[in-house]
């Protein structure tokens, strides 16, 4: 079923693309098998690895994979905006045949489009800073710095040396506190311990901090935590540190994603990951995907930080997302009274690596001490978004 719903966009860019063009029956039954064969290249993954999560090909052909997927599915798009257009003109105009001259240009366009959109989903993501002000944030914190990293999914896409060049322009910032709200990985122990390998080297002050995301239980969660922990991050999975600086204190908490309990593993449990913890410091929540932010502020969680949504990816796409996330997308909400910032993500899945006006993102996030003065610390969902999002979180 996955691998059809897939093939969709490529059946109806063989309908109403290919079919009409003026081409002998070679050339486009060639364009065909071409368009089918790129158009299943979730299949091919699952038969390389077990997994469509992990491609085990050469990063070539996983580049080229994603280039012409990402040109089949925005060829799809602007075909039916054609149709529609031809349709429209039909209906009023009594014409409605779509110039040759047309077609080519939007074929041209699609795969221009993906070009880009692929170069930027893989290049190593640019600085991005952000100030976030803390109601209660104790005075020796103000201008405390952190760097979220998210989503990286290191891979055949994103392999060691992506890897490598992501920690030296992590480390090159001196923040106090690195955080992972994770999805490290797409693929097995094996196949990925050496491109992690670079995660060793990262460095700050206050240590670096890492909680699971769903794509690790798809990969072995037990055996993936453990090795976190040898490369020196400390996991945060229904728990909390308390970070101290000249006697203020600022609690860091970490939940499971939602998904762990179907592959049997602890629910994410945020009462059990702040029990102990000080009751007059600010929480910072670390939580992979943000659709139970309510239930975060319900509990008097100052900031939670998130991924998992990759911003969006694509503009229209990025709608379907937050329906999938109770709204929340990209970048900072309000949620009540605490503040949710949503990354768009270090990488991304190497399945649908196209990026198009939702950049991926090193974030280093400066707090600060909320004055009275202060409004919304972030914008609430959109009227659409809450249109579009779930009546209830979880």
């Amino acid at each position: 079923m996955f691998h059809l719903t897939f093939a969709l966009p490529a059946l109806y860019v063989l309908a109403r693309f290919v079919s009409p063009l003026p081409w002998a029956p070679g050339g486009k039954i060639a364009l065909a098998i071409i368009v089918l064969v790129a158009s299943q290249y979730h299949l091919w993954s699952r038969l390389s690895s077990g997994s469509v999560f992990s491609p085990e090909f050469p990063r070539a052909l996983v580049l080229m994979f994603n280039w012409a997927f990402g040109a089949i599915v925005l060829l799809a798009a602007m075909q039916i905006a054609l149709d529609v257009i031809a349709l429209i003109s039909l209906l009023f105009r009594g014409g409605g045949a779509i110039p040759g001259s047309l077609r080519y240009t939007a074929a041209t366009a699609a795969m221009l489009l993906s070009a880009v959109g692929v170069y930027q989903a893989t290049r190593v993501p640019p600085l991005k800073d952000v100030e976030i002000a803390i109601p209660g944030l104790p005075p020796q914190f103000d201008g405390y710095r952190l760097l979220q990293l998210t989503d990286l999914h290191i891979s055949r896409l994103f392999p060691r040396e992506w890897t490598q060049a992501v920690v030296e322009r992590s480390n090159a910032l001196g923040v106090d506190l690195i955080v992972v709200t994770g999805d490290l990985i797409d693929g097995s122990f094996g196949a990925r311990r050496s491109d992690v390998e670079p995660l060793r080297d990262l460095r700050a002050k206050d240590g670096v901090w890492v909680i699971p995301g769903n794509h690790e239980y798809f990969f072995g969660y037990e055996e993936w935590m453990l090795h976190y922990a040898s490369l020196g991050m400390q996991a945060l999975a229904n728990d909390h540190t308390v970070l101290t600086r000249d006697g203020g204190s600022l609690v860091l908490a970490g939940v499971t994603d939602l998904s762990a309990p179907r592959s049997f593993h602890p629910a994410p449990d945020l009462p059990a990951a702040l029990a102990g913890a000080p009751s007059d410091a600010p929480i910072i929540l670390l939580d992979h995907q943000p659709r139970n932010a309510s239930q975060a502020s319900a509990r008097g969680v100052a900031l939670q930080l998130s991924g998992h949504t990759h911003g969006g990816m694509i503009p229209g796409l990025d709608r379907l997302v937050a329906r999938a996330n109770n709204g929340f997308v990209s970048g900072r909400y309000q949620v009540g009274g605490m503040s949710l910032y949503v990354n768009n993500g270090t990488a991304l899945w190497p399945g649908f690596a196209l990026r198009l006006g939702r950049s991926s993102e090193l974030t280093r996030i400066t707090v600060r001490r909320a004055s009275p003065r202060d409004g919304p610390p972030a914008h609430a969902p959109t009227s659409l978004e809450r249109a579009l999002a779930p009546a209830t979180a979880g």
